[in-house]
């Protein structure tokens, strides 16, 4: 955590990566070695990465918490912000508050089957801890890595999945709703793969982030799976302004999704979620 949580500290743009036509990552490196020295998160938890004189967006940590070298980033062309962001160079200079928020439940992994599932541009939550997890492989049973897109054209990382595939007892199941040229993999509904993820729902843990309808319809197949509610972790997208729960645009009914969340055990969300206005 910064000294203040209302101020930025400065960071400077150590590499970038252009994903795709409109997805982009940030490697961010602190300009202030005792700050960097400092600085320590969760896979999971975000950032608030601030563009001088526009503004700031609440934006996922992608990398490992052991990679000292740079703090990854993976944003997404879609307003004022992100947009300015897109136009910095390599060694530009911007600003980050936080970690913020509550990250996966890492401790809970070891030694467990661990099944990830995203849908959409969703990925980035669960990136961070497909690297945590990819960086010690040997202290998890089965992992299961399942991503769905509405494009195959929004599908990034494409090298990385491959990677992941080729690690001992490892599955990765891709989707695209609408597939374009050479799309090797699924079409359809990232949901109708969940049929050849390897389960034992007695030692399986399951994380995922992407649209709500998406995560609804997934739930209710992993339960009838026999995947016990409390092994169901989500991370929550909503229009995080402060970081610090005190503006109320993430409010979860009693809950904030910046502070409580971004990450939910299942049933601490049960009872609202998929409800309308919540």
């Amino acid at each position: 955590m910064t000294a203040s949580p209302y101020l930025p500290l400065e960071a400077r743009i150590a590499d970038r990566h252009q994903e795709s036509d409109t997805v982009f990552t940030l490697d961010l490196e602190l300009t202030d070695a005792t700050a960097r020295a400092a600085y320590r998160f969760e896979p999971g938890q975000f950032n608030m990465v601030y563009l001088y004189g526009v503004g700031e967006v609440a934006i996922s940590i992608v990398s490992d918490p052991d990679d000292e070298h740079a703090l990854g980033h993976t944003i997404r062309r879609v307003g004022r912000v992100t947009n300015g962001i897109a136009k910095l160079k390599k060694g530009d200079c911007l600003g980050i508050r936080g970690p913020y928020g509550r990250g996966w439940p890492v401790e809970r992994l070891q030694g467990r089957n661990v099944v990830l599932i995203t849908g959409g541009l969703g990925c980035a939550p669960v990136v961070g801890v497909i690297n945590y997890i990819v960086r010690r492989r040997d202290q998890f049973g089965h992992v299961a890595v399942v991503q769905g897109v509405k494009h195959s054209a929004d599908l990034i990382w494409r090298k990385r999945y491959e990677q992941w595939a080729a690690l001992p007892d490892t599955q990765v199941l891709l989707a695209a709703d609408v597939a374009g040229p050479g799309w090797p993999w699924h079409v359809g509904r990232v949901t109708a793969l969940l049929d050849q993820v390897t389960l034992d729902p007695a030692n399986t843990v399951v994380m995922m982030c992407g649209p709500e309808i998406m995560m609804r319809l997934t739930i209710d197949i992993l339960l009838q799976r026999g995947i016990r509610e409390q092994d169901i972790w989500l991370s929550m997208e909503r229009n995080m302004q402060c970081a610090v729960g005190h503006c109320g645009h993430c409010q979860y009914g009693p809950q904030f999704v910046c502070k409580d969340g971004p990450v939910f055990c299942y049933p601490e969300v049960k009872a609202l979620f998929g409800v309308s206005g919540f």
